[in-house]
């Protein structure tokens, strides 16, 4: 009999940890997937590269953290103590078992909040920044759409616990994923695999939730979630060959659905596409002849063995394939040329010189002398 239990228990585990099957993902168009929502980007230039339904709202569950974690590190000081309350050790779900009066860093707060998922973590930071998860979910609103850019996710607290009020999309779950990750200290805590906890409560090894960071090449993080109302929603870094790619999928039916989905976007991305760099140095000209410039070196994906155009509008570079799609819009800075510059100096004495000439007038009208 514990032989006939022990199987399934592997049949499972190796189903979930076996390596992430790629569904026809050599083509964007034959890129099939369980997750309702998902977004490939280029984690440098923001390009997208896929997506599906990106722009529709959905419940993004413990992918919340990503924006609890980055205001915590970028905000607070990691150094402070923080003093956990009754109300922070009541939430339910995922926990790192803190105890109600207990003294913790908040760095160790956002290691267990990003590694283990820690609910009872978020409502600790929240507490500490805001004294209560209301008002830290308003700061939160403010913050992604003042800092980040978004502005179709409505946060109603710092967990990810569901709320019909509680939601975001693919596509601003990529872009505050990729701001994250542009802190060293973020992408290293989510890029954790393991960690010894001490916690006062608690003393234990934590595993990182996120399983590809075991066995997907590449991948550096970030983030998964689940609620029964959000299904299962993942967040993911990876890199390989200098192409640093983001891939976001939400309510998946399953955990290794979600996964599976992920590893089907990454390896299309990494299949599909290599990089093309630009120098700011790069002159482009529109069709009056204006001439425009990159304000820095610009990175960029191509699908392989395609040609691009480059056309500048309204003074944007916009790169496009063979079949008119756009690939890529930057906005570009006109280039003085030295002539320009001379008149612009020239304009700029004389109007100078003018108040001068207006006051003599005035002395002279005085006097009767004009």
């Amino acid at each position: 009999m514990k032989k006939k239990g022990k199987l399934p228990f592997l049949f499972a585990f190796l189903l979930i940890f076996s390596p992430y099957t790629t569904v026809l993902s050599h083509s964007e168009d034959e890129l099939i997937l369980f997750s309702e929502a998902a977004i490939l980007i280029d984690a440098g230039s923001g390009q997208i590269l896929y997506e599906k339904n990106s722009k529709m709202r959905m419940n993004p569950a413990s992918i919340t953290k990503i924006v609890t974690g980055i205001m915590a590190i970028e905000q607070g000081n990691l150094d402070d103590i923080v003093t956990v309350s009754q109300e922070a050790t009541e939430v339910h779900g995922t926990s790192v078992y803190l105890l109600e009066n207990e003294k913790i860093k908040l760095k160790q707060l956002v290691q267990g909040l990003l590694i283990n998922s820690g609910n009872d973590a978020g409502t600790a930071i929240a507490e500490y920044f805001s004294n209560n998860e209301t008002d830290f979910a308003n700061w939160m609103n403010d913050y992604v759409k003042t800092e980040i850019g978004v502005n179709d996710s409505n946060f109603t607290n710092p967990h990810g616990l569901f709320d019909e009020n509680h939601y975001t999309t693919a596509y601003d779950m990529a872009q505050i994923s990729q701001y994250a990750m542009n802190n060293n200290l973020f992408k290293v805590i989510v890029g954790t695999k393991e960690l010894e906890w001490n916690g006062e409560g608690w003393q234990t090894t934590l595993y990182n939730h996120h399983r590809m960071l075991w066995d997907y090449e590449g991948v550096t993080g970030i983030k998964n979630g689940y609620t029964p109302q959000s299904g299962f929603t993942l967040v993911t870094s990876a890199t390989r060959n200098n192409i640093d790619l983001i891939a976001v999928t939400l309510k998946s039916p399953s955990s290794q659905q979600a996964y599976q989905d992920t590893g089907a976007l990454l390896d299309y991305g990494f299949d599909t596409y290599s990089v093309e760099t630009l120098s700011n140095n790069t002159l482009f000209e529109d069709e009056a002849g204006t001439e425009y410039k990159l304000n820095d070196n610009l990175s960029y994906l191509v699908p392989k063995n395609t040609e691009v155009t480059k056309k500048i509008r309204n003074g944007l570079l916009v790169i496009k394939k063979q079949d008119g799609s756009i690939l890529l819009k930057e906005e570009l800075s006109k280039v003085v040329k030295p002539d320009e510059q001379k008149e612009v100096t020239q304009s700029s004495e004389v109007e100078l010189s003018k108040p001068n000439n207006n006051w003599i007038q005035q002395i002279l009208q005085i006097f009767n002398i004009f």
